[in-house]
Order: C-alpha cells, then structure tokens, then sequence
C-alpha cells in the first residue's frame, strides 16, 4: 500500500508540474490566472493572493491552472484569448516543456550516482554464422543501426531485433566513425543445452565502459530523455500499425500498479535504494512520455489547440478568416469525450489485468 500511494503521488505531482508550467508562463507574459491548484477535489486550503486564487485539494492526482477567458469570451484584455499568437503558443508548449524539464532532472539526480555509462561494442564472431564479411571489428562501438542513435547499452539489442537481415551500421572505431551499408545480419535461432531459444545475430556483444565525469553525466542525462521520446513514438508508431492493442495500453491504474510492483518486488529492487532509483526512473520516463502526448496535434490535447491557432493563423493570412471559436470548443468538446472514453477503456483493461483477466 505504501509503494502504491507513492505511485498516486509521483503521478500526481508529474501533472501539477505541467499545469505548473502554463501558470508560471501565463503569469510571465502577462495573462491573468484566475485560479491555480494543487490537486483535485474539495479543496482543503484556500489562499487568494492578487489576482489569482491558490487552492490546495484533497486528492493529489494533478492540478489545473484556470486563465480567464481560456474556454470562453471575455472582455478581459489580459484574457488569455486576447493574448498575441506567439504567447498563446508558449504558454500551451510550456506545460510539456515543464514535463520534459522535470523528466531530464530526476534522470540528472539518478546518473550523479553513476560510476560509468555501458556501450555496446562488437566483441567477435559467432563461428558459423556467416557474418564475417559484415565489415565489423572487434572493438568497434555501434553509434546507429538503420539510422537509429544508440544512447545506451540496451538500445542494440532493441533497434537489431526491429531490423531486417540487411541493415545500415555506423560504428566508432579508434575514434572515428565508420558507415557500414547493407551489411546482411540475418536472424537466426539457436538453442543452447537446456533447449533455450535465442535469436542472434551472429556477433557477440561486448562493453565499453565511459567514464562518469560531470560531462558525461550531462550528456547521458540528456540521451536518456531523448531516448524516452523515442520510445513513445515508437510504442505509438506500433499502435498505429496494429502490432499492438488497447490490451498493451496502461493508464494511472496500470501505471500505478506498475511504479508499485517495481518499488515492492525484491527481485526488481531488492533494497530501498534500489525501489527508489527504479521508482525514479519510471517517472522521469512518465514525465517524458506526458510531454510528448500533450503535444500531438489531438483535440482537448495542447497539440491541439497549437494545432487550432497555427491553422487559423494560415486561414487569416489566406482567407481573412478563421474558424470560430464556437466551432473549435465543440471539437475539443468531442476530442475530450473521446479521450474519457479511450481512459474508461483502458482503466477497466487495467483493472482486468490485475485480476487476471
């Protein structure tokens, strides 16, 4: 129970933070903020302070940060619909930037206690496979597969198990990069004496270990998000294409149940360190992941409504027109519907799954 409140809070304050970023943008470029909260709910606390109410609620599951004249007219010339593009723009993108920003934090606070960072490097060949001729050495580091940057140790084994038998590598050797083109690496099974499947590629792969210094630090902090981002468009990209369902999906019931067991289970994390800096890593993944959903260019999403003002901004320039604001609310409306709808699914596919089902 204690790691599953954990879970609610982290999850919680990863959407406070990205209601934090519109507030402090709103407030910076001179939007009046009508009421900003902490939470959910009936509200606990209450503290009006200048123009703005502050409220602290009793569930800890987001927040939200109300602009005068978000959602409707107002004569306010500091309302938020009254604002220039450009600002509009920032204040909408700030949130996610927030999210992306506290994501790469945590992953900076995890790495200042790293001793070094593991890359892939090709170790030999596997006799018998057939792979001599790729054009691989010993020693030689991989940089990309397909196009694909390799941040980390874990990133190889991902981008060759999605690559065909023929791909494109790039590999550091002795400091220098080398393209090897359409080196063919086929798939294939193998079974060791235990009768255990695994599929190689014919190479053994090796590491080398970077030092830990501040830059590096610095550096593997920022590749970890960006691979965080890469990996959401990957798991979107396979949803699109239908190699995964709404079954894959989780939502705050899944991922809760998820950070929980992470935090609890002595074989994930068999100390409380380690429950913490696994636990840690799943919201800087989740923090990342929130910033690259707001964004797509959906209805009721921030995308969305960037989406709006970039369209409308062609159409003026265009036409001399623009579409409603009666019109773009009813789409957000029934984009907003769609997203409950798709949340309901998924908690109750979440919940099924706890329970075995």
């Amino acid at each position: 129970m204690l790691y599953i409140f954990i879970a609610i809070l982290i999850f919680g304050i990863l959407i406070a933070t990205h209601e934090l970023g519109h507030f402090a943008t709103a407030k910076l470029l001179g939007v009046k903020v009508n009421e900003f909260s902490i939470g959910m709910g009936p509200a606990i606390f209450k503290r009006e302070k200048g123009e703005t109410l502050y409220s602290l609620r009793i569930l800890p599951v987001g927040g939200y940060c109300a602009m005068e004249g978000e959602d409707d007219e107002s004569a306010d010339p500091r309302a938020f619909g009254r604002a220039k593009t450009w600002k509009k723009v920032v204040i909408l993108s700030a949130g996610a930037g927030m999210n992306f920003l506290t994501g790469l934090l945590i992953t900076l606070v995890i790495f200042s206690q790293a001793a070094g960072f593991v890359l892939p490097t090709m170790n030999d060949y596997i006799e018998g496979y057939g792979t001599e001729s790729s054009g691989l050495q010993p020693g030689d580091v991989f940089y990309s597969v397909d196009g694909h940057r390799i941040y980390n140790y874990g990133n190889l084994s991902l981008f060759l198990s999605r690559a065909g038998d023929t791909m494109d590598l790039v590999v550091e050797r002795d400091g220098v990069r080398v393209e090897l083109d359409d080196v063919y690496m086929p798939l294939q099974e193998r079974s060791d004496s235990e009768g255990k499947t695994t599929y190689l590629r014919g190479i053994t792969i090796g590491r080398e270990i970077l030092p830990a210094t501040v830059g590096n630090k610095l550096q593997y902090s920022w590749y970890n998000c960006l691979d965080f981002v890469r990996l959401v468009w990957i798991s979107l990209g396979d949803l699109v294409s239908g190699q995964v369902g709404l079954r894959d999906l989780s939502g705050v019931v899944g991922i809760t149940a998820t950070m929980a067991e992470v935090g609890s289970d002595p074989e994930i994390s068999p100390t409380a360190m380690d429950a913490i800096k696994n636990m840690a890593n799943l919201a800087a993944l989740i923090a990342v992941n929130l910033a690259v959903m707001n964004l797509l260019p959906l209805p009721a999403l921030d995308g969305g409504r960037i989406f709006f003002l970039v369209l409308n901004g062609v159409l003026y320039t265009l036409f001399k027109k623009k579409i409603s604001p009666e019109h773009e609310g009813f789409v957000h409306m029934a984009g907003l519907a769609l997203l409950m709808v798709l949340m309901v699914v998924v908690t109750l596919s979440d919940v099924g799954k706890l329970f075995g089902r």
